[in-house]
């Protein structure tokens, strides 16, 4: 089990647990929160000045209301200056680090007094630490290091899974500064997926991170092959205002929103589904051109009745997720599109049944009723899904950088590479090797995570409007 918040603990250096000092050693002073930690609106000239003391207080045990009320007052009445601040809550055990500045006049003796006293009254555990000026301005300094997030996706958490990405955090000289757990709580035994009651598996947890990374790209590249040994997912992001801010979800539709590639359906009704699979699963592998290979694939489909469409559609399948993610999106005022190489009949019907504000695909040409073997207008390819991309949020005067594009083949790597946010979902191996992030163990609502959004940010919007997800 993870805390909704397991932060800041009360003895972990910045990078690793402190070694021991050597006899006659200084002992090194901590942060509020055990770590090295940054202040993003420090005055540090003013604040941590020579005339003035520094103190930590740590302030842990059961937690009850009132605590953090208690030792504020107390720093109150006695004129200290709050300079950080950190509390969090692992299952009822309350952590409080709070770092103050003395003034000289403060008695604090008299101080430390009457903390000492309300710790006792309260039950927790209390002590001090001086931090010194040196130390202060080191950590106000640190106020400039990269932010970054890690998020680890999957059916459910393992130590060995922590474990190993936290040794990769290691390596790379990274800091854990938080972790999040953003899944929901699970009662133990209920562990059935049943996707019609919408209470799939899923577990997840973010970190945020502290620290240079000289080669980013050699990190992702050890994130993904940590991907392949086990049964997870990871997203590493730099923490900005764009990934806190996304607006305009674009997706790919088969194999993505849907569990089907719709013209292998529409093969198999022509009696041809064999051939026209082999060339679909070559395209989405990068193997031969999109264009030439929609060409080739459609001609089969020459004399099937339009009346097959809704055959087709009928039976179509919406992947795991994709209703939570899209009717969450939209509650939140995200701005959403289906651009696809499949065709405009099927993106429509899942317009009606999901809300997209945008429809691009392709466009099948029907003569009395029957289909001709060609497309009509533009074709939807690679290039085009990633102008599309560009245009939609141009319209809709949204930053380039707070857009996600999810998608599974070559076809969509334009796309992914477009958006802030790109993700290869369940995808094939050329586009798991060029895509930043990757969900290949989760449903699509897996996105969710990816943008911050937890189970129960999820379930508040479902409380919001009744009967808002109708599964």
């Amino acid at each position: 089990f993870f805390s909704h918040v397991l932060a800041h603990t009360m003895s972990a250096s910045p990078k690793s647990s402190p070694p021991k000092p050597s006899p006659g050693e200084p002992k090194k002073k901590l942060s509020p929160n055990g770590l090295k930690r940054k202040r993003e609106d420090s005055d540090s000239e003013e604040e941590g000045r020579p005339s003035d003391e520094i103190m930590m207080l740590n302030v842990s045990g059961t937690d009850k209301k009132g605590i953090t009320k208690r030792v504020t007052s107390i720093l109150k009445s006695h004129h200290g200056e709050i300079l950080d601040i950190n509390q969090a809550l692992s299952h009822k055990k309350l952590m409080l680090g709070i770092m103050i500045r003395i003034p000289q006049s403060t008695d604090k003796a008299a101080m430390t007094k009457d903390l000492l006293f309300a710790a006792h009254e309260l039950g927790l555990a209390f002590d001090t630490e001086a931090v010194s000026h040196e130390e202060y301005e080191e950590w106000v300094d640190e106020a400039g290091l990269p932010q970054w997030i890690l998020t680890l996706l999957a059916r459910h958490l393992t130590g060995e899974y922590l474990a190993a990405v936290s040794d990769l955090v290691v390596q790379h000289n990274l800091n854990i500064h938080i972790i999040t757990r953003l899944s929901g709580r699970r009662r133990p035994g209920r562990d059935a997926l049943d996707p019609s009651r919408n209470n799939v598996r899923r577990a997840c947890v973010e970190m945020r991170l502290r620290g240079e990374v000289p080669d980013e790209a050699r990190l992702r590249d050890e994130l993904m092959a940590l991907c392949s040994k086990l049964p997870i997912d990871l997203s590493f992001q730099k923490d900005d205002i764009y990934r806190r801010f996304r607006r305009l979800a674009v997706f790919d539709m088969d194999s993505t929103l849907i569990q089907h590639e719709v013209i292998d359906e529409l093969a198999i009704e022509a009696g041809v589904g064999d051939k026209v699979a082999a060339i679909t699963e070559s395209a989405m592998r990068g193997e031969i051109d999109f264009r030439e290979s929609l060409k080739q694939r459609v001609a089969m489909l020459k004399g099937l009745p339009e009346s097959t469409l809704q055959v087709v559609a009928d039976r179509l399948t919406l992947t795991e997720g994709a209703k939570r993610l899209i009717r969450t999106l939209r509650r939140m005022g995200f701005k959403t599109a289906i651009l696809s190489g499949g065709f405009t009949y099927f993106a429509k019907h899942l317009q009606k049944i999901l809300g997209f504000d945008y429809v691009y695909a392709n466009e099948l040409e029907i003569v009395d009723g029957v289909m001709t073997g060609r497309v009509i207008g533009e074709v939807v390819d690679a290039a085009s899904k990633a102008y599309l991309l560009k245009t939609i949020a141009q319209q809709e005067r949204i930053d380039p950088r707070q857009t996600i594009a999810v998608g599974d083949g070559a076809n969509d790597l334009p796309m992914l590479s477009t958006a802030g946010l790109g993700v290869a979902f369940h995808a094939k191996p050329l586009v798991k090797k060029q895509a930043k992030h990757q969900i290949s163990n989760m449903g699509l609502d897996g996105v969710l995570y990816l943008i911050g959004v937890s189970d129960r940010d999820v379930k508040m919007i479902q409380l919001e409007q009744d009967h808002y997800f109708s599964d």
